[in-house]
């Protein structure tokens, strides 16, 4: 299930380039040249359709604040940079260059190849053709994903345009999008929970601008999580609405992909009836207590309903010793369970022997054929089956079309 929160320029900044524009060909990686590093065509992404594949990142990519360190290169003309993969990838979560129904497996010219010399990451679609529309022409694109935050789309051939292109069989989009997973009870049993992806925030790109020899430019602006302290997070004039969560120690609007947390934790409540020098001083008093200090676990713990607070264990720390104060008279009764736990194992074991035996020396009774029939080797195989427009992740590389390309493709 999928929200869309209104999109707004508070997470990015844009700017098109055109074929006239010296920036377009500035922004273009030449994958033919040594000197941007070695370029992996990958086998199985070359060869397939609507498949993905995770790929580590040598560094650390700040995507909408959060650093990436991983993420899912898709045959359709996309990446996908969620932590969780589900056939749903084409409805947030992405860098989309151009998302559309790609069909690379159509013909051997088609690759998908990437490189990564530590500055940047670098995606290229080379001569993809639409599934169903081959006839129409090979497109070429690449998303470059800079160490600094920056992402820029660069397209060679453009043979149609975005809305000639069509979305019945497949999402068309452009541009960044982001979200984050919430989990809640399910109103049908409230014993059950239910997952739901928030899209807070997406980047729509005219489609007018995205031809042949064309360009877009994002450039991050600073986010909430950046601020490592309270007083920046509420003082800094660069963001605006940020709250801090002290028990977090994390400074954020409430909208990112630390929902959860920050739901789960109150921060809300918290910022709203403490200051800094709350904290600081809650902190400075913390700090000149005796070494022998007691924390109340519960507050260490997210927020739960219904939870009976005499239930709260209390804390002595002494040094590197930690125990409860209950410890002691609970020393008699450890060992009792354990005793009694090792009884209860040999009683089970003793069980299962005499059922084996029982179902080796009668194998055609009905109990014995009741369990032989669940037996492992009795279970089907679970597969993917290709439902539009869900992806399957593929693990491993294939050989064919693949190859490390030093000048040119192999």
């Amino acid at each position: 299930m999928t929200r869309v929160v209104e999109d707004s320029g508070k997470y990015y900044t844009w700017r098109t380039f055109g074929p006239e524009d010296q920036r377009t060909e500035e922004l273009w990686v030449d994958m033919s040249d040594v000197r941007h590093g070695q370029v992996r065509v990958h086998g199985i992404l070359s060869n397939s359709y609507k498949q993905a594949v995770k790929v580590a990142l040598s560094f650390d990519f700040p995507f909408y604040g959060h650093y990436l360190r991983q993420i899912t290169i898709a045959t359709g003309g996309f990446i996908f940079t969620g932590d969780i993969t589900h056939r749903m990838l084409t409805a947030t979560q992405y860098i989309a260059p151009l998302m559309a129904n790609f069909d690379p497996s159509y013909s051997k010219e088609s690759t998908v190849q990437y490189l990564d010399n530590g500055e940047v990451f670098v995606v290229q679609w080379e001569w993809v053709r639409l599934s169903g529309k081959e006839s129409a022409g090979a497109f070429t694109f690449q998303a470059s994903l800079y160490k600094t935050g920056t992402i820029a789309f660069g397209y060679r051939e453009m043979p149609l345009s975005l809305d000639g292109i069509g979305s019945a069989e497949h999402p068309v989009k452009a541009g960044l999008s982001d979200a984050f997973m919430v989990t809640q009870p399910s109103p049908q049993s409230p014993d059950a929970q239910r997952r739901t992806i928030y899209e807070y925030h997406r980047v729509e790109i005219d489609s007018t601008n995205i031809t042949s020899f064309s360009a877009i430019e994002f450039t991050p602006l600073p986010t909430c999580l950046q601020h490592a302290s309270c007083e920046l997070c509420l003082s800094s004039t660069q963001t605006t609405g940020c709250s801090w969560c002290n028990v977090l120690q994390r400074c954020s609007n409430g909208m990112d992909r630390h929902r959860q947390e920050w739901l789960d934790y109150a921060c809300s409540e918290e910022s709203k009836n403490e200051t800094c020098e709350d904290y600081s001083r809650g902190d400075g008093s913390n700090g000149s207590s005796s070494s022998a200090e007691m924390e109340d676990v519960s507050s260490l713990t997210p927020l739960q309903k219904d939870c009976d607070d005499e239930t709260k264990s209390i804390i002595f720390k002494t040094g590197k010793d930690v125990r409860t104060d209950s410890s002691t008279k609970s020393d008699e009764w450890t060992k009792t369970g354990v005793i009694a736990a090792i009884a209860a194992v040999l009683v089970l074991l003793l069980a299962l022997i005499l059922v084996a035996l029982y179902i080796n020396y009668h194998p055609t009774a009905a109990t014995p054929l009741h369990f032989i029939q669940r037996r492992k080797d009795y279970w089907p195989s679970l597969k993917f089956q290709k439902q539009h427009p869900g992806y399957t992740e593929v693990e491993g590389e294939g050989h064919e079309k693949d190859c490390i390309v030093e000048a040119g493709p192999c």
